[in-house]
């Protein structure tokens, strides 16, 4: 059961820039709506289920058609790329949808059955273009729902109970990597066709089912933060108010998102954003190459490789909540150094002993370090939005980052790899998870204090 909390500051407010209005709602105390959270939690677990299990299997169905690790690493950083262009136009899209009827749910639906048809025929790829194909297909309709899915939380909770909620939904993610990690064990050595089947299957039924029980709630979903008006009871005084602020909006297209983000005198932003482009990279290169070094170093089957992200994602499970608590009173930015400290840590434990046990314990390790970053990382940056009406925008922006570093974070650490071998992979991935550390020590030092007030 989720508790109610007292009154408290929205836990993304940012002392050093003022930018961030405050919602009258966030000055009294506010239940934490917890069928909205877990409906949410199982729009994003469909999604995710399919994105762990692309980043577990796809490398190694690429290692039938190319031995280089680099290019492995670039054509794995392709998909996530095409996140760059697409989500700050959908996530836009979608805050002039949120106002609507039926909210931002037809991007997630459509995304939804669309991205699962490419998906669904990787495996039957006969050749390298066929198979890149699947892969274009699927990044571009896959990118085009994702932020969408994410922004959901903003707009069935309250500000200041997002940070708690995001706990919970990241819990309700890292169960997407345990099922990624079941099916590599279970059906990728008897049937690789069948378990390339089952994530988009799940994706569409979920979806659907938080669409059924959750959409249809949006005309009185909790839009606390506009203006204290109820999203479907608007009287007419609100409406005029609503279209007022529309057309004197000065955040019309994701390019004028930008243009404030680069004029923003502290540069918090910008920093955050660059300290989220070196951690999501990292993860994403860790991700994409463990199944590859099951293989190459450890003597692993492919699918025993699939499953050494097992332990990591039961450890994620069982450690986001009460991170999520800790970081509202630590602040986001201590909490995400002490995770990217933890990250190098587990990592030289796995470069240390390389046994299949040594290294599942180091991505376990490595696993609680990136929950504290999958936890603050988004609600910092909500929080530092000039209002609150660009919410889905800075999704995008947060997409932007974090899509970058997936897109170059497994090429780089892939051409680690190809200099030193696959048995230095995790000592290359540390050395370049103590830069991750000294960029976010540098944000700190120009935000003053943690992006959270500690309570």
């Amino acid at each position: 059961m989720l508790p109610a909390e007292p009154p408290q500051p929205p836990a993304s407010v940012t002392a050093p820039v003022a930018l961030v209005e405050a919602a009258p709602a966030a000055e009294r105390p506010e239940r934490m709506n917890r069928s909205a959270v877990l409906w949410v939690a199982l729009a994003i677990f469909a999604q995710e289920s399919v994105w762990n299990f692309y980043d577990a299997q796809v490398p190694a169905q690429l290692r039938q058609f190319v031995s280089s690790a680099t290019v492995i690493g670039l054509i794995m950083g392709l998909d996530t790329g095409l996140g760059v262009i697409i989500q700050p136009w959908t996530g836009l899209i979608s805050d002039r949808l949120a106002r609507s009827r039926t909210g931002r749910w037809p991007i997630v639906v459509a995304g939804a059955c669309v991205a699962a048809v490419p998906f669904a025929l990787i495996p039957w790829a006969t050749g390298l273009p066929m198979l890149m194909l699947c892969i274009f297909a699927f990044g571009l309709t896959a990118n085009s729902f994702k932020g969408v899915t994410e922004t959901l939380v903003s707009d069935y909770v309250a500000p200041q109970q997002r940070g708690r909620a995001q706990g919970f939904i990241k819990a309700g993610v890292s169960l997407t990597i345990i099922v990624s990690a079941l099916i590599s064990l279970l059906v990728v050595d008897h049937s690789l066709r069948a378990a390339f089947a089952i994530p988009p299957v799940l994706m569409v039924v979920m979806v659907t089912l938080s669409y059924c029980f959750l959409g249809r709630r949006h005309p009185t979903a909790l839009r606390r933060e506009d203006t204290g008006t109820d999203t479907g009871t608007d009287t007419g005084t609100d409406t005029d108010t609503d279209t007022d602020t529309d057309q004197a909006d000065p955040f019309s297209s994701p390019w004028a998102v930008l243009k404030d983000l680069v004029r923003e005198p502290s540069r918090a932003r910008l920093l955050l954003m660059a300290g989220i482009f070196c951690f999501a990279g990292m993860w994403a290169a860790l991700r994409s190459l463990t199944t590859p070094y099951g293989t190459e170093v450890l003597g692993m089957t492919r699918g025993a490789a699939g499953g050494i992200a097992l332990p990591g994602a039961i450890a994620f499970l069982v450690c986001v909540v009460p991170l999520a608590y800790l970081s509202h009173r630590l602040g986001e930015l201590r909490m995400i150094r002490y995770g990217i400290a933890l990250f190098v840590a587990g990592l030289l434990v796995g470069f240390a002993e390389p046994t299949p046990a040594f290294t599942a314990a180091s991505v376990a390790l490595a696993s609680i370090g990136y929950a504290v970053f999958s936890v603050n990382g988004l609600v910092a940056l909500w929080g530092l939005a000039p209002n609150n009406r660009v919410l889905g925008a800075y999704t995008g922006l947060y997409t932007v980052a974090s899509a970058s570093g997936m897109a170059l974070g497994p090429a780089l650490l892939g051409a680690t790899v190809d200099l030193t071998g696959w048995r230095y992979m995790f000592l290359n991935a540390a050395v370049l998870g103590a830069v991750t550390f000294a960029v976010f020590t540098l944000v700190a030092r120009r935000a003053g204090r943690p992006l959270a007030g500690a309570s």
